[in-house]
């Protein structure tokens, strides 16, 4: 048996249709979806944890990527198990854009793409945060033939599509609207 394990670095986004995304249990630990909840009034505000790392402006920096890439590395790396194309009985492969996006980053993007403005507050640190933190994607460049395509503007741009896609459909499911009664 062969296998290949692919480590993600903080999807994101939505498919372009809007009618898949993420829709996490319970309150989410990750940015992108306390950012949407946030523009969408679920929440009132989100924190931002600690302003005084060693990166460009004072936030912590992560790797985002798009849930489409991440889904083509997937077809990619099926075709690689399918085809016979390792030696190896298994393989490890990042999947990222290997580009560092801090906290403000993404808030000011998906300010700027959407046309809203975030209600944060600055607090404290985490304990455990780790500063920064982005993939190395060459082995799954060079092997997979496999490249993160999608910006950080089409991630967040994607990502709030699909909040809104999904409050309008739980408000019509609220009102009456679209359900079928027997």
């Amino acid at each position: 048996m062969k296998v290949i394990s692919l480590r993600y670095f903080n999807p994101v986004g939505a498919h372009h249709s809007a009618l898949i995304g993420e829709y996490p249990q319970g309150a989410p630990a990750n940015l992108m979806p306390i950012i949407t909840q946030v523009a969408i009034g679920k929440r009132e505000s989100f924190s931002v944890f600690g302003t005084d790392y060693n990166t460009s402006d004072g936030t912590c920096v992560r790797d985002y990527i798009h849930v489409v890439d991440v889904a083509k590395a997937h077809v990619a790396a099926i075709e690689r198990l399918h085809e016979g194309g390792s030696s190896e009985r298994f393989e490890v492969f990042n999947l990222g854009t290997g580009i560092g996006i801090s906290v403000f980053g993404m808030i000011n993007a998906f300010e700027k793409v959407n046309g809203l403005k975030l209600n944060y507050k600055i607090t404290d640190r985490r304990p455990g945060d780790v500063e920064q933190v982005w993939a190395d994607t060459s082995l799954a460049n060079k092997v997979l033939n496999w490249k993160a395509e999608k910006s950080l503007e089409e991630m967040v741009a994607s990502a709030w599509a699909w909040e809104k896609a999904l409050a309008a459909k739980t408000n019509a499911q609220l009102s009456g609207k679209g359900v079928v009664k027997s």
